[in-house]
């Protein structure tokens, strides 16, 4: 006896007011991020209808961050499990999941919609982990990626483990909650809370890209910010600071936003004020007090620093 996929899955992908919340102050930033694309093969998606929830968000959500990826140049896996496979390389998953996709050569194809482009890595899948049998770990690390993007199916299984498998390579996983599908929004549901509360950050797609679009290196800020570097960055950057220490996604703060109202207490603009410091702004306590909105900071250290 051993599992099946369900024969029809139909359910909608959680809202963003529906996320758990965050137990870590990462923020996705381009400059250190990898896109998984994960197991979006034919054999996986037959239960999914066309057109339908959570299929077409699904797909057109994976889509635009494939888009977005390549325009900024962040590396792109995926994973996908080989026809014919052998018992042996099988093994225990023969018990669970019998021969899984089997000789079906066509279920064994990456969706049409998100096919990979050339440059592009694809990875065989050997297990439900996409570090497993693979060397993923080893090239994030050695092109300076530390961040892992996971997006695909399924959420309770190969995604769920694979979080857990970065995480165990100090690789910071991202579970891109309108980007992943399951059996079911309890399945699904599940595997995001678990990913938010043992390993890593639940998003979605709008604020990831948001993120994505506005990240940038901070040592570029840093070497930059006394000299011709733009009150839009040294935002980004103090943006991302504050995110770091009210535990929220940078997408989700405003650069008018009244940040004491958010929560930023003195004790925090003390912290922040030594930690631009250490960045190489020109930030105090008293700079910092004298306004409360990421403009208005950015606006007063880019002064500070063309005045030096």
């Amino acid at each position: 006896m051993h599992n099946d996929l369900p024969t029809r899955i139909s359910y909608p992908l959680p809202a963003t007011a529906d996320l758990p919340q965050r137990s870590v102050p990462w923020t996705p930033d381009p400059a250190r991020s990898a896109l998984l694309v994960h197991d979006m093969q034919q054999h996986f998606l037959r239960p999914y209808t066309s057109g339908q929830e959570p299929a077409e968000s699904l797909l057109g959500n994976i889509g635009r961050l494939l888009a977005l990826a390549r325009e900024l140049s962040i590396p792109v896996y995926y994973t996908a499990q080989p026809a014919h496979q052998q018992p042996a390389d099988r093994a225990l998953l023969n018990d669970f999941w019998g021969a899984g996709i089997g000789s079906n050569e066509a279920g064994a194809r990456i969706v049409d919609e998100l096919q990979p482009h050339p440059h592009d890595t694809v990875l065989t899948k050997w297990r439900y982990s996409a570090f497993q049998r693979t060397n993923l770990a080893e090239t994030l690390h050695a092109s300076g990626r530390d961040q892992l993007i996971i997006t695909g199916v399924y959420a309770h299984i190969g995604c769920q483990v694979s979080a857990a498998d970065a995480f165990m390579h100090d690789i910071q996983p991202f579970m891109v909650a309108d980007a992943v599908g399951d059996f079911t929004a309890a399945h699904h549901a599940q595997a995001l809370a678990w990913v938010a509360g043992r390993c890593g950050v639940v998003t979605d797609t709008g604020s990831l890209t948001t993120a994505w679009a506005g990240g940038h290196d901070p040592a570029s800020t840093v070497s930059t910010a006394g000299a011709d570097d733009s009150a839009g960055t040294v935002g980004d950057h103090i943006r991302g600071r504050v995110a770091e220490l009210l535990f929220m996604d940078a997408a989700e703060i405003g650069v008018h936003d009244d940040l004491l109202e958010l929560g930023l207490d003195s004790i925090r603009v003390m912290d922040l004020a030594e930690t631009l410091r250490a960045d190489g702004l020109e930030a105090s306590f008293e700079t910092l007090a004298a306004s409360s909105t990421v403009h208005e900071w950015a606006a007063a250290l880019q002064l500070q620093g063309a005045g030096a």
